[in-house]
This record gives C-alpha cells, structure tokens and sequence, in this order.
C-alpha cells in the first residue's frame, strides 16, 4: 500500500485556517453557556459497536490466535489482531504496519531536518507538523469550562485501590501496588478538597455518560485492531467541546473503570462466587500470583500509569492560575501552555497501551504471553510522557514565580499605602510587620521572660531596632545603657526585628546566635526571625534604606513613622530626645552650646560628678604613648603649681585597635590618669566617637556648615584631631570655658609654663590663659585630615578648613590597619 503525503514546507490555506483554529481554541476562554457534544447525544445514547471478537471455533483451531510466541517478530499491543487489515494513518512516514520497535520510536526524542532539538522540546517533536495540526483541529473553538477534580480523585482512589504485586521477581522485591506506587500517584500533592468526590457528585454524574461512552469506544477500536494514532485522534474528536485537562480526565476515568473491574473481579474471585462465575467468562489467568512475567508487565504499566497521573495534575494546575496574575493570552502563559495538546494526545496514547494490556488479559487465559517488545512500548511511552511532564512542570514553576513575583509587589504596594494612611492606632501598622494570629503571642518579653502578644505595644510609641544577626556588642551595650534611664521611659517601648533572609533556613548556629542576643536584651523582640513579614523586610531594605548597620525607626502611636533613623539622636542626648522626632532634634539643638556637657557628659558617670562639683577636666587621646607620658606628667605638674582640682582621663581613637588598647593598659597600670573601665573600655570609646560622629551627620541634615555654625567647628576639630597621627586634648573648667590643643602644640606651651604661669593668679583664668598660649603658637605648615567614615550617609561635597579656613580637598581612602 502507498501512502501519500502532502507537502508541509508549503502549507494550503484550508490548512492555515485548521493550524489557526487549533491554536485559538487552545488559547480561547470556554464558554460558560457552551452545550457539549455529549449533552446533545444523551437522548439517543448511541454506543459505538464493537467488531464482533474472534469465534470460539477460530480459537479452538488456533489456541494462541491473540497471542506472540517467543523468539518470533512480535505485534504491537496496539495493533490488534493480525489477521485486521491495518488502518494506516498518514501521520506516519512510510509505515506500512505497526511493529514494536514502530512504536518505541514513536515515543523516543526525534530529530527534525531543522537541526538538533534543544531538551526541552525535543519530546515533543513529530515526524511532521501534521499530528500536531490534526490535534489542534479536533479542539472547539468554545467548550464548556468543568472543574474535574472530584473525578481525578475517584480515579486516583481507583488505582490506589488495585490488585497487590507482592512477590518476589528475580531476586528483587516488587512492592504492593497499593503502596509502592502511592508515592508516584500522590507526588504531585492535591488539595483535601480533591478527596470531597463524593460530596461533588454532581460533576461525577454529568460526566458518567461521556466516560462510559469513550470507556465503549476504546474497548471497541483496541478490539477491532485499530492503529493507536488514529485511535486517540477520534477520542480528541468525541472529546472536542471539552477543555484539555477534561478531555484527559474523561479518558483516563474511562480506562479506571475497565481497570477498576478488572481487579476488583480478580481480587474477589476466591471469595465470592459471582466475581468466580464473571472470570471464568472472561478466562482471565486463573493463578497470576504465578505470572512472573506478568507482574512485571504490570509493574510497569502502573508505573506508567503513575505518570500520567502526574501529568494530568500538571495540566489541571494551569488550568488553577490566578487569572488576576496571569491571563491565558499572555505571552508567558503562551508559551507555557503551548504542548499542552501534544501532551494530552500522548497521554491518551499512554492510556490506550495500558487499556490493551487488559484487553488482551480477557479471553486469554493460560496462552496469554507478554512479550518483550510490549514492556519496551510501556517504558517507551512512560519515558517520554515523564520528560513531557517534566517540561510543563519547570514552566508552571516559571509562571508560579511570575505569579509570585506580581503578588509580592502587590503586596509591597499595599504595605507602602498602609504607610500612607492614618490610623487610629498602631495595630495595623505593627501586624503587617509581623503578621501573627489573634491568639498566637509573637514577641518576647526580654525582662520577663515571657511571650506577649501585639496589644501590649498599643498605643505606644515603638523603636523598632532593625539589625541583621550581627549586632555591634558596643553598640548594644550603650542601647542597653540608654534603655535603662529612667527619663520618659514609661513612653515608649523597643521592638528588635531581626532582619533575616526568608529564602534560605537558619543555621543551627545562627539560630543559637539569634536565641544568645535575644536573652541579653531587655526590651522586646520577635518570637523568631522568620515572624518578620518578608513585604516588611524589602519595604525595611527599600524605602527605609536598611542595609547593614543597625538602625532604630520610630512609630508614633498611631504607627506613624516620626524618625526613620533616631540613633544617631539617641547616641548624643539618650532617653531626653524622646520622642525621637526631628522637631525634639532641632529643639534640642537650639538648647545646646559647645562645652563638656555636650562632648562628653552621657559618656561616663564620672564626668557627670566632675563637672557638678566645677572641676577642671582634661580629656585626651591618640596613640603615641610617650606622648601620653610626657603630656601627663607636665599637666599634673601645672595642676600642683597651681593648685587646680583637675580630672584627666584617656578616650583613645575611634576604631580602637591593638595601640589604644595597649596605651589604655599602660595608662592604667602607671596610673597616669583615669580610664575607662578595662572590661568595656572599647564600648565607651567607641561611644565617645561615635557620638561626635552623629553630631557632624544630624547638623548636616538640618543645613548647618562649618562657616557659620560653631558647633560644627568644634565638632570638625575633634574629628581633625582623630584624623592624625599625634595626641591631642581638651580643657573645661566644669561646663563652661573649654579650650583644645594638638600634641606638638600643647607641649611646647606646656613645657613654657615658666613664662606664663604668673597670668594665672586664679584657678578660674587657667583654661582662658592657656586657650591664648595655645593659640599664639603658629606652626609654618599645618596638615589637618577629617575622616568620615562611608556609614555616615552623609559626605558634604565641600567642607573648610577650621584653622586656616581654605576649602580642604577631598579624596577616597582605603584603610587596612593591622596595628
């Protein structure tokens, strides 16, 4: 026989228009009203007619009519009987006649005369254009959209429900039907809901006459001998005002009740006698616990079956996309969906070879002898419906992360209006941060050791304190200082949000981290990283500019935000800044003078008491320590001379190192003068320059410069002085004059003393004296350097210089200190 093709590399335009509707109706939204094929047909009901089986006298003449014998050229299960003329389908190239290894190639990766195909298509792939033409051209362009969840869970009910193969096949165990494939047929989760069949039933019952009549037509058409291409294009067509994953749901409910009868008759037919009388009809194998090579012949096609199952789930989930995220007619749902219909041919094709397998089982008793090129099918169609299965699994993931993504930004956008609105209280604000239920209790109580649920941060002010895990100890213990004054307390309270990346799980050693600061805290803090709403973390990361360095945000107690980032308020004037606004700050700006009130009275308890009882104070750093010894002793000598009441004490460098803590030691040890205390003396110098830090930063943000504020002169001294490589120091006689000096400058008039020691003939014109002597020494040449550190935030473009005032020039500095 000679087949004829037409020509795909110039398509007619009766074609065009078939390619064109299939690809509409593919992409078409059903029609709610739309009547089904089957609804019309219901008044007739018109089964199909089978061909009428081999008689019982063709099969006592030749016993093994419907069966291969070893060794010899075996018959595809799909091809029927040997003495049917084949119906041949022009969709294959030069086929004359189905044969094993026909169908293997069939459901093998093909290769085009384009080139080779790229693994994720290449499954997909015909012979031709044609299969995929004709299987667009059996879709209606309307159908009739149907929720088949109810049946797909019977179906899944069926199969899991089957005959046991628990017995051993070569040394190997084969596991029970019921449970070595229940991980295949239930890998692809499914709602609960999809186990309420039952309580669904009106879709079951308005699809149990399509069901039983294609269930008919594939029983008839296998029988007759039909070809499995042309086989699963007539189902297309009896299926085609349905929605693709119905038409698969259809089919496979189809084959489940064969299926289902089939084991249920051999499960009962040593218990019951009616199941006994109905497998004798069938001369279904008497002893299949005895058919090694029949059990593993259903190994696989449960193992086939299992896949299909998959499958159908996959398509069902496009099917279950939010269409207010992704609409069929987008591109990426386009290309998405694009092999839906080529997987759900190959699906029915799949479900016709396991259809035949039973088919083949009636009438066959003891003859019926699977052959090797029939496993070679079933592994062929399952190896190539798995890569299809895979392929619209990784594109539902892309379009699920589409998704994803539109209803994080949704979400953002939500949360950035929340921010925008006014409230009553802070509840709203505080539970889109952490999103807790009424009775769960999502914060702890560091004082007490106790969870506590959101209502106790009602109407209060909250600092939320974000930071990553790796929170400064410094910088936490002068928190903790400042938490514990007592002023305005009782006004406000601290959250800590550990900011965390939800995408990948704690460590165990991050969680111990996280648990270790949480207990040494004594305000609030989250239950748990993973409490903080992630939308809250990329609004914190976004618009609150949170990168690394901690930060405290303050919400009013309406959960308005009154201060993006009060620390650097809380580091100069602690709990009085309260309420930590911007309006506090300016306020307590205007109160503040330059004296040793603001540069150093919050720093230690004991400037405190020295400045209440009007002594004079020296405050002096650098790391040169025979500086620090020669400085030291000429001032106590001066102090002796004069009988002056004076306090010195060491803050070192900002960045302390291995010098300042050496010098510190020394200091100490020598006692040359006070120190901080030795167990925290890095928190406290670190305080001590981080604090004039923060003054540069908050008078830069409300405008001041250098040239016309004196505080930010002042400010730029010290900062100059930090900047250098020699010793410098500070005089105040209580809170009032103030006067500093660089080291070379402060020992030459030091050691000068002779000469103006008799201008001092009260302790009170000591610091005015000495800020005149200093400054009547006029170096040639001066170099001064202000180092800003990059997390300031805030780097002015040109700043003077406070002793000469020329503009300073500016560069880049990268600086690796190892001491």
């Amino acid at each position: 026989m000679t087949l004829h093709r037409r020509s795909t590399r110039r398509r007619l335009p009766e074609v065009e228009e078939v390619i064109a509707r299939g690809v509409r109706g593919l992409n078409s939204k059903p029609r709610p009203g739309c009547r089904p094929q089957w609804k019309q047909e219901m008044a007739g009901r018109e089964f199909v007619q089978a061909r009428p089986k081999p008689q019982m006298s063709d099969k006592l003449s030749n016993p093994k009519l419907t069966t291969t014998a070893l060794g010899t050229q075996p018959q595809s299960f799909l091809n029927g009987h040997e003495n049917l003329e084949p119906i041949h389908d022009d969709l294959d190239q030069g086929h004359t006649g189905h044969t094993g290894k026909d169908l293997i190639a069939s459901a093998m990766p093909l290769q085009t005369s384009r080139g080779r195909l790229t693994k994720g298509d290449r499954h997909f792939s015909t012979d031709d254009t044609g299969l995929k033409n004709k299987i667009l051209a059996t879709h209606a362009l309307e159908y009739e959209d149907l929720d088949v969840k109810p049946v797909l869970s019977i179906i899944e009910d069926i199969l899991l429900l089957g005959k046991p193969l628990d017995t051993t096949i070569q040394g190997a165990q084969v596991p029970a039907h019921s449970e070595s494939h229940e991980k295949s047929f239930q890998s692809e989760s499914y709602e609960k809901s999809f186990r309420s069949a039952y309580n669904d039933s009106e879709i079951v019952k308005m699809l149990a006459y399509p069901i039983n009549k294609i269930s008919c037509e594939i029983i008839c058409k296998c029988s007759a001998g039909e070809e499995a291409q042309s086989i699963a294009v007539s189902l297309l067509k009896s299926l085609s005002h349905y929605g693709w994953d119905a038409k698969v749901v259809i089919t496979f409910a189809a084959f489940a009740v064969s299926y289902g009868e089939f084991w249920l008759v051999e499960h009962l037919r040593t218990k019951n006698q009616l199941a006994k009388h109905v497998a004798a009809l069938k001369d279904l194998p008497e002893t299949m616990e005895q058919q090694e090579v029949m059990k593993k012949q259903f190994t696989d096609v449960v193992k086939l079956l299992g896949t299909v199952l998959i499958a159908t789930h996959i398509i069902i989930k496009f099917k279950e996309l939010p269409s207010q995220y992704i609409t069929w007619d987008s591109p990426e749902m386009v290309n998405a969906t694009a092999h839906i219909p080529t997987t759900v041919y190959w699906i029915i094709r799949s479900i016709l070879a396991c259809a035949s397998i039973l088919l083949n089982l009636v009438g066959g008793g003891h003859e019926y002898i699977t052959t090797t090129s029939v496993s070679w099918d079933i592994l062929g169609l399952e190896n190539k419906l798995s890569h299809m299965a895979d392929h619209l699994q990784r594109e539902l993931e892309k379009c699920n992360e589409l998704i994803e993504k539109k209803k994080r930004n949704d979400a953002f956008a939500a949360l950035k209006k929340l921010f925008e609105t006014s409230h009553i209280d802070n509840m709203k604000i505080l539970r889109a941060i952490i999103p807790a239920r009424e009775d769960q209790r999502p914060i702890f109580d560091g004082t007490r050791k106790i969870n506590e649920g959101l209502e106790v941060l009602r109407m209060k002010y909250v600092l939320l304190l974000i930071s990553d895990l790796d929170l400064p100890q410094e910088e936490l213990h002068i928190l903790h200082l400042i938490y514990n004054q007592q002023i305005m307390r009782h006004e406000y309270e601290v959250l800590w949000l550990p900011i965390i990346d939800h995408a990948t799980s704690m460590s165990p050693t991050q969680e111990s981290l996280f648990l270790e600061l949480r207990k040494s805290m004594p305000w609030y803090s989250v239950e748990h990283p993973s409490l903080v709403d992630p939308v809250a973390i990329r609004y914190i990361r976004e618009i609150w500019n949170f990168t690394h360095m901690p930060m405290v945000v303050v919400l009013d107690p309406q959960g308005r935000v009154s201060n993006v980032n009060a620390l650097p308020v809380m580091w100069i004037w602690g709990s009085p800044a309260f309420p930590f606004t911007k309006q506090r700050e300016l306020a307590l700006w205007a109160e503040s003078s330059w004296n040793i009130v603001l540069l150093a009275d919050s720093i230690d308890p004991r400037i405190t008491e020295w400045i209440k009882d009007n002594k004079f104070i020296c405050l002096y750093g650098g790391e040169d320590i025979e500086w620090i010894r020669k400085f030291t002793a000429a001032v106590r000598t001066i102090a002796t001379a004069l009988h002056l009441p004076l306090e010195m004490i060491y803050v070192g460098k900002s960045n302390p190192k291995e010098k300042v803590r050496r010098c510190h030691e020394i200091i100490d040890r020598d006692q040359l003068s006070h120190t901080f205390p030795l167990r925290d003396y890095y928190d406290y110098v670190w305080f001590f320059w981080v604090r004039l830090g923060s003054m540069w930063n908050s008078k830069l943000q409300h405008g001041m410069t250098v040239e016309t504020d004196k505080i930010m002169q002042e400010i730029m001294n010290m900062l100059t002085y930090d900047g250098s490589e020699q010793g410098w120091a500070v005089f105040s006689r209580g809170q009032y004059e103030m006067t500093r000096g660089k080291g070379d400058i402060l020992l030459t008039v030091l050691a000068n003393y002779d000469k103006w020691g008799y201008k001092v003939d009260h302790p009170e014109k000591f610091v005015p004296v000495l800020e005149e002597e200093i400054a009547g020494v006029h170096p040639e040449h001066h170099c001064n350097r202000l180092i800003l550190p990059g997390s300031t935030g805030y780097i002015p473009e040109r700043v003077v210089c406070s002793e000469c005032g020329r503009i300073m020039d500016k560069f880049v500095m990268y600086r690796c200190c190892t001491d």
